[in-house]
């Protein structure tokens, strides 16, 4: 077939998909902007019995995905037709010179003789306008809500703030149990810039005061706040999270007991809504039953009590949404208590491509308690609001741990179970959650149908000792002319933004736009993503999760200039590491 007649074909398959659009946009079902067909019913009703959640997403999709949203990820089988690769998941490794946060000043100490430094949920985002990593934590155990803010994201500054003058305390009057700060990028209203979900504890030694709700203000500076809306009913550990593919926040609402007489203990529930403040009035009525822990959350062998949701909060990153999951492993309260020791909780991961339905193919520890005495994150892990800031080719997870032991009490609230809470990080590769990898005989990985806009292949590669190459075909498996294996320049690195060439080609804009598959050969290494870039710095215009160094906004338009903008701060962190 001639190059001119095959470009037409290419052109009206492509044609026939965005009318499949038009079609199903037609009948009420929404579309997202990664190919994601939503259920037809949403948000969808789930029904409580222990199985790992379906994910309608991976039996029913667009016949052509876009991918000009972000780095495309192999976290799942989204994107895949065929491979004979292994599938590897990775775990981020925790900082030696952790941790970089912990009580120090006499807020932090508290009132109830449990110092703390904990972001707690919170939110730790990277600030392009002031150009700071920017930080909102609980000082001291069910205390206040401070803010500290950082050059480099190790080293940490407590400003003396106006709101209560010789403290750096941003609510005045709340105690503070379970909170979560977001950077609004997008708004455009720059009173907005700032949203927080703010819930109180349930009891308070002294006062008969219960809460069974929250609060959600706005700031433009994450200092000063708006007047409270009060929130629907919600248990004390809820958060919020955006769902920028949906345009919707979502509140992750903690709740605890039985769900269709089934015993759950803790467990979410799920409400959205398009405007942030709007969306606080909930009722009981408007909340949906979302997830719980499931059949294949497996008790601690040493402890043995039933797993449970402590916490589940989210972000969107490039192409889905990270999640880290808060499993409760025990003991319960009581134990603790009696003991002085933190709960078991740790972090998990999970991955969506709508925000709503979570896939855990992964259940192996993603950032554990050390459960070592003297261990500052002994036990009691967890996350923190805008969960993992990306600094060059790294991803930095701050999360919380508690060291437990200095004192017993018999009330929850001064009981060292809670005793010395402070702030870590732990780092991971670049989009390094999975990988597809081969060893020294050559595999494979193809691509369901793709299309994009994009001009330059670039990949996330670690193949230094082997080699990967690429080929493009068209819908029905045909390699294109010109972009053949064999014609493919072939690469041997580890880069986390590394571009593809074939000889005699500058780029893809000749077949931009047209319906194509990717199959990619690489032997003795790990491919992690692919991406098509408008331009040759490699920007992939996904989102930029709580953001870093380079980055202006809640997408990614730097590429490789935000790597040489964070160079100075992965090295300093190295360097503190090699001294611990």
């Amino acid at each position: 077939m001639k190059t001119t007649t095959y470009i037409i074909l290419l052109a009206a398959l492509s044609l026939q998909s965005f009318q499949a659009i038009s079609q199903d946009a037609g009948s009420g079902r929404r579309i997202l902007e990664n190919g994601v067909i939503l259920p037809s019913t949403w948000p969808p009703e789930i029904e409580m019995n222990y199985s790992p959640m379906n994910l309608p997403y991976l039996k029913e999709r667009m016949e052509v995905l876009p991918i000009d949203r972000g780095r495309q990820l192999f976290v799942d089988g989204f994107l895949i037709e065929s491979t004979n690769l292994e599938r590897v998941a990775h775990k981020p490794e925790k900082l030696r010179s952790n941790p970089v946060l912990y009580p120090e000043t006499e807020l932090e100490k508290g009132i109830y003789g449990n110092p703390g430094a904990t972001a707690k949920d919170g939110g730790i985002w990277w600030d392009p306008k002031d150009g700071v990593f920017k930080m909102w934590y609980e000082a001291g155990w069910l205390y206040r809500l401070a803010y500290a803010y950082s050059y480099d994201g190790l080293h940490w500054i407590r400003p003396e703030l106006d709101v209560v003058p010789g403290t750096n305390q941003v609510i005045e009057n709340l105690f503070s149990d379970s909170s979560t700060i977001w950077l609004d990028h997008d708004t455009d209203n720059p009173e907005q810039r700032f949203k927080m979900f703010f819930r109180s504890p349930n009891s308070i030694p002294g006062s008969d005061v219960r809460y069974n709700y929250g609060w959600c203000m706005t700031s433009p500076d994450g200092i000063h706040w708006s007047e409270p809306v009060k929130t629907g009913p919600c248990g004390d550990r809820s958060t919020i999270f955006y769902n920028p593919f949906l345009k919707k926040w979502v509140y992750s609402l903690r709740n605890s007991g039985n769900v269709n007489k089934i015993k759950i203990g803790r467990y979410r529930n799920y409400h959205e809504h398009e405007d942030f403040l709007k969306g606080a009035e909930w009722s009981r009525d408007d909340l949906h039953f979302w997830l719980g822990a499931d059949s294949l959350d497996k008790a601690d062998p040493y402890i043995g009590d039933r797993p449970q949701l402590y916490n589940l909060s989210a972000v969107a990153y490039e192409s889905i949404m990270v999640a880290l999951p808060q499993i409760h492993l025990g003991p319960g309260n009581e134990v603790c208590r009696e003991r002085g020791i933190p709960k078991i909780t740790e972090l998990k991961i999970a991955y969506s491509r709508d925000g709503f339905h979570w896939d855990r193919t992964d259940r192996d520890t993603f950032i554990a308690a050390e459960r070592k005495e003297g261990s500052w994150d002994r036990g009691y892990v967890q996350s923190c609001g805008g969960l993992f800031t990306i600094v060059g080719d790294k991803l930095w997870f701050y999360y919380i741990g508690f060291r437990g032991g200095e004192r017993i009490s018999d009330t929850l609230e001064c009981n060292s179970m809670h005793y010395g809470g402070s702030t870590g990080i732990a780092v991971l590769r670049r989009d390094g959650f999975v990988s597809l990898s081969a060893g020294e005989k050559e595999g494979y990985v193809t691509t369901r149908p793709v299309k994009f806009n994009g001009k330059w292949l670039f990949v996330n590669v670690d193949c230094p000792e082997g080699m990967l190459k690429a080929e493009i075909l068209d819908i029905d498996g045909n390699v294109l002319e010109g972009y053949s294996a064999d014609r493919c320049i072939p690469v041997s690195d580890d880069s986390t933004i590394r571009s593809i060439r074939w000889k005699g080609k500058k780029n893809l804009a000749d077949i931009a736009g047209m319906p194509v598959r990717f199959r990619f050969y690489i032997t003795g290494g790990d491919l992690y993503s692919f991406w098509v870039s408008p331009s040759e710095n490699g920007e992939s215009n996904g989102y930029s999760a709580a953001g870093g160094p380079g980055f202006t906004g809640s997408t990614d338009t730097e590429g490789i200039r935000a790597y040489k903008v964070a160079e100075p701060y992965n090295r300093l962190i190295e360097e503190l590491d090699s001294k611990n």
